[in-house]
């Protein structure tokens, strides 16, 4: 674990990042510890585990022992994602930048609702089906899971900007957390906890239940017309290498041409996953987003950059960018780069993008602040 740990931040270093740093250290305190060590199993007495249930139509779900779901710390979990004690100036919770009615996304393309006032240099991601999550968070995958993901909005100063001891020294003035805590973990109140329970329940925010579920995992073939089925044929075509599978994501990361080149400015924000990976194959290359829901998430790609699916899709039609590291699925104009696509196929493209919406997702009140 001590060379895990060493070759961790040794990488931080490398990237020059502060916040990237305690992303790392927490990393190697919930992975690398996991690889040597099996965890002390979490006592469930007076508690009710949850087993979550896959969707028909989705993959197998990998399993969390450290971090076992439950009824008492799932709700634990939904009470912090709301609460603006998390932050330093107590005005900012998780749900500021995450709303419910946009799929746990916020509407802005570059965010300067932080604790500095600053805008941020990286478009907010969504929150639904994070459970499938496993090559890493972030747009560059920066954090192995959710519990160390957590860390870096905290502790962020652009973000959240809060002191772990302060936090902990917050809530154990509220004796309803001090009591909850206490039933959840068996223990006081604790930061390591906090992150704990944000990711139970962020695991539990579940997106299945879109006009293509219905037709596909239900058999309602009149939830979809033809114009949506067309689409959902060419979208499997001509975007389904990176969209792929029920999650329409593959959790990898490319190069989808938005950009020439990559400053290290900035601390390589501009980079991608290669300031994690330090991989020169990585430059330029960003987690592939999941299409679900993406009608209503709105500005895309990792910097915010276009406003509309219109312009996504003329990006990918007219305005790839060669690099070196370019992903080769993008060549699909005759061996040059675009994607070819009538005025008939854009429509239907679109038709389908919004049948991927979720009504009930957006507005369950089990996930909501008062549920």
């Amino acid at each position: 674990m001590k060379a895990a740990i060493a070759f961790l931040i040794s990488a931080a270093f490398h990237v020059r990042s502060a916040w990237f740093f305690a992303i790392l250290i927490s990393l190697a305190i919930f992975s690398s510890c996991k690889k040597e060590e099996l965890p002390e199993p979490q006592d469930l007495r007076g508690l009710h585990p949850v087993e979550l249930l896959p969707p028909a139509n989705f993959p197998a779900l990998q399993e969390h022992p450290d971090n076992p779901l439950t009824v008492e710390g799932i709700e634990l979990g939904r009470k912090l994602f709301y609460d603006v004690r998390l932050s330093g100036n107590n005005k900012i919770s998780c749900a500021s930048c995450h709303r419910q009615d946009l799929a746990f996304s916020d509407g802005l393309a570059l965010s300067n609702q932080g604790f500095s006032g600053k805008q941020l240099s990286r478009h907010a991601p969504v929150l639904f089906n994070l459970a499938w999550a496993d090559q890493g968070l972030f747009w560059d995958g920066g954090a192995k899971n959710l519990e160390s993901q957590a860390l870096g909005p905290l502790t962020s100063e652009e973000e959240m900007h809060q002191d772990l001891y302060e936090l902990e020294s917050e809530l154990k003035a509220i004796p309803d957390y001090v009591n909850q805590f206490r039933q959840v973990f068996k223990s006081e109140i604790r930061s390591t906890d906090v992150l704990k329970a944000l990711a139970q329940f962020q695991r539990t925010l579940i997106s299945a239940n879109s006009a293509y579920d219905q037709y596909t995992a239900r058999g309602k073939s009149e939830a979809l017309n033809g114009e949506e089925l067309q689409g959902m044929k060419l979208v499997a075509e001509k975007c389904g290498t990176c969209h792929s599978g029920a999650l329409f994501t593959d959790q990898r990361f490319h190069n989808n041409g938005i950009d020439a080149a990559f400053s290290d400015e900035n601390e390589g924000i501009y980079q991608g996953h290669f300031r994690v990976s330090l991989n020169p194959a990585d430059l330029g290359k960003f987690k592939t987003p999941s299409l679900r829901n993406v009608r209503l998430t709105a500005p895309y790609m990792h910097d915010g950059r276009f406003k509309s699916l219109e312009e996504v899709l003329d990006h990918y039609q007219y305005g790839i960018k060669i690099s070196l590291t370019t992903d080769v699925s993008l060549f699909q104009n005759q061996g040059k780069p675009g994607i070819p696509m009538s005025v008939s196929e854009r429509k239907a493209i679109i038709a389908f993008l919004n049948a991927l919406s979720d009504s009930e997702f957006i507005s369950n009140k089990k996930q909501s602040e008062n549920n």
